[in-house]
This record gives C-alpha cells, structure tokens and sequence, in this order.
C-alpha cells in the first residue's frame, strides 16, 4: 500500500463515493486527483509503460479512477465508461450476443435500448421480444430455453414507473443460463443494489444520476465475472467509444455528492407525488413510493428510497402537452437525474421510436425528473401549470 492509498473495506456508501479511486496526487497532495488531459503516454523503452499506460483508447488514469469507483459503488469485479449509456449498452450487447440469440427485456423500457436492439441487432440476426416484466410468470413463459442469452430489466421502468423483482428474475434467468442485465439508471447504486441481488450486470446513463448536473454525457457497464469483462474491456478497447478524461472527471466529481442527493431527489419527489394523488386532472401518479403502486412492497424491500423520477397520465394528449408546456421551474427538457428539474412528454421526446410497438407511451403521460430545489416551489409550479390547462 502507498502512503495516498485510503483503506476503505467496510466503510459505507457516501465514503466510498467521495474516496474510491480519489487517491490524492503523490507528487503535490492535491486533493482532488489532476485530470489527465493526454492522447498518448511516453514509453520507458519499446513495450516499457509507465504504469501500463500506453494509448488514451487503451487506458487514461482519469477514466480508471471513474471505473474504479463504479466498481465499488456497484460491488462489481470490473466497471468500463463509455462516452454515452447507449455506447455502454452497446459494447455488453456485443460481448455476448450472436445471430439467433433472443433478447427479453420489458414493455416499458429506455426508447433508446430498444431501438438500439431492435434497428441495429435484430438485423444482424438478433431476435428481441418484450414482456410485462414486473410478472415473473409471464417473464417464464417467455424465455426461450437456449435461445435466450440476455434477460435485461429496467427498474423502475421508464417512464411508467414498473417494479421488476430482480432477485427472482435473476434466480429465473440462472436456471437457464441467461445473463441478467439491470439498467440502474432511475435507482442509481445508491437506492438499489442489483448485482448483490444477483443480477450479473448492471448499465448505466452515467449522464443521469451518476453525474448530477447536466453537463457531462457518459455511460457505464459494471460486472460481476471476470469472463465477461475480458470481453467488454476487450470491446473497449477495439471500437473506442470510450469517456474522455474530462468527462469522467466531471462524473467522478457529480458522484461524491450522489447520496445527498438522491435523499433530496427521493423526498421531493414523495412529497409531490403525495400532492398531486386525487388531483382532479391526474387520472394516475405513477411513483412507487406510493402505497398503492402495485411495485410499492417489492420497491420498499429491494430499493433504499423511492426515487425522484414520478410520471403522471392525464385525461388527454392534448391537456398532457399543454401541462408540459406550461411549468416554470419543471423545464421542458430530455434526460433526468440533474439538480434542477426537467419535464418530460415521453410519446415526443424521448420514446418517440418505440411509436407504434408493444413500448408506445400514451400520449396523456408526462414524465417529471424531480430536482432538488426546494420542494414547496416545485409543488406550486406543479399544481399552477395543472391549474392553466
């Protein structure tokens, strides 16, 4: 051990977040470690690197700190950052999927991961279907016995907020040899645990929750067996899409404080939730940290907090979109997960690919990335916009 490394077995989330993979720079003491601003790395001789770096593509310290302190958060043996969440999908996509292989994933998931499957590995011979994921029977029925090689939830699902129980479908997609794939964007590691829940993979939109502040585009993919990160790393490596070391500075630097504010993220959103039950142009409030969200049990139990994310239907598409317009501080916006809160209309934004399948978002849904201001401006601009339209 070197006198900057920190001893952090046992220690809890927030500490690890703040400290793995942050050693403080040898040479000076800085705090926070320099962001290595390099596109090669001079060699000691031919073949002789200088702590193994020899190409940006192939490894930049900054990135490692990133990857090492995904790792840690997810309790996985390896973790890889990519430029974007779908650039990540798409390197584990490829690690393990052949022609004539079946992918099943949820009926309401990412636009993006489907349309990353359905128009780009289906006609290289991939086969996908989808399933009410949040039923386990259904889930069994619609496995395929050595078709199926990825078994992908999202949880909660986006954007109609469905529970999937990843301990059982992970104990489901073992018994027939099926990776068990969670995109843990809507939780991030801090609400929910999936690979010591016994999923084998969890993915990520680093841009979200991990980052914090919309302004870094990233991606991740952490694993629990070394086979599988050989391949991944190997995939890296070949294609490229990596994280820049700025943007997985900036990643590094939104993680610290992610437990804070997933806990301001989670009761702003409950609290908002709870408002706006009953409201009479709400037909629905789509959030698990509701008691009669038919996920709330199984979310209690596999999640530490319900989350910022809420989705609510209205009576029609037309009051949804002049709902989505009409907010002042909820701005209208893609993506999630920031300090400030956006507004979502999925059916136009960000699922607008999945028109037309098993996927397709009502037009009456409205998708809110709750912030962390304070929450008594956020429920009058809320309950204001429901008041215009």
């Amino acid at each position: 051990m070197s006198d900057n490394d920190i001893t952090l077995d046992g220690t809890d989330f927030s500490t690890r977040a703040i400290h793995a993979g942050q050693q403080f720079d040898p040479t000076t003491g800085a705090v926070v470690p320099p962001i290595y601003m390099t596109s090669t790395f001079v060699q000691d001789g031919i073949g002789g690197f200088r702590g193994g770096y020899e190409y940006a593509r192939g490894g930049n310290p900054t990135r490692d700190s990133l990857q090492e302190l995904l790792a840690s958060l997810e309790g996985g043996h390896a973790a890889f950052s990519f430029a974007s969440g779908l650039a990540a999908e798409d390197a584990l996509l490829r690690s393990i999927l052949k022609p004539g292989d079946h992918v099943l994933m949820g009926n309401d998931v990412y636009g993006g991961t489907h349309r990353l499957v359905n128009r780009l590995h289906v006609p290289l011979g991939v086969e996908l279907s989808t399933v009410e994921m949040s039923d386990t029977d259904a889930v069994r029925a619609a496995l395929r016995a050595g078709k199926t090689r990825i078994l992908w939830l999202e949880t909660p699902s986006n954007p109609l907020m469905k529970i999937s129980d990843i301990a059982a479908l992970a104990e489901l997609g073992h018994s027939m040899g099926i990776t068990v794939v969670v995109d843990n964007t809507f939780a991030s590691p801090y609400l929910q645990q999936p690979l010591a829940l016994g999923a084998d993979v969890v993915v990520h939109s680093t841009t979200k929750y991990l980052g914090g502040h919309s302004d870094v585009l990233g991606g991740a993919v952490v694993v629990k067996h070394d086979a599988l990160a050989e391949k991944i790393g190997f995939l890296q490596f070949g294609v490229g899409a990596v994280s820049g070391p700025f943007d997985a500075w900036l990643t590094v630097r939104g993680i610290k404080t992610l437990g804070v504010r997933l806990d301001r993220h989670s009761s702003n959103a409950q609290s908002i939730a709870e408002a706006l039950v009953g409201h009479p142009k709400i037909d629905t409030v789509y959030y698990p940290g509701l008691p009669d969200h038919p996920g709330h049990e199984l979310a209690a139990r596999q999640m530490k907090a319900f989350g910022g994310m809420i989705s609510l239907k209205l009576h029609s598409g037309k009051e949804a979109r002049a709902f989505a317009e009409s907010t002042r501080l909820f701005q209208l916006a893609e993506s999630l997960g920031g300090v400030e809160s956006l507004m979502c209309y999925p059916s136009e934004m960000t699922h607008a690919s999945v028109r037309g399948t098993a996927l397709e978002v009502p037009d009456s849904v409205v998708r809110l990335s709750v912030g962390i201001e304070e929450v008594g401006d956020l429920t009058d601009d809320v309950l204001q916009a429901l008041d215009r339209i």
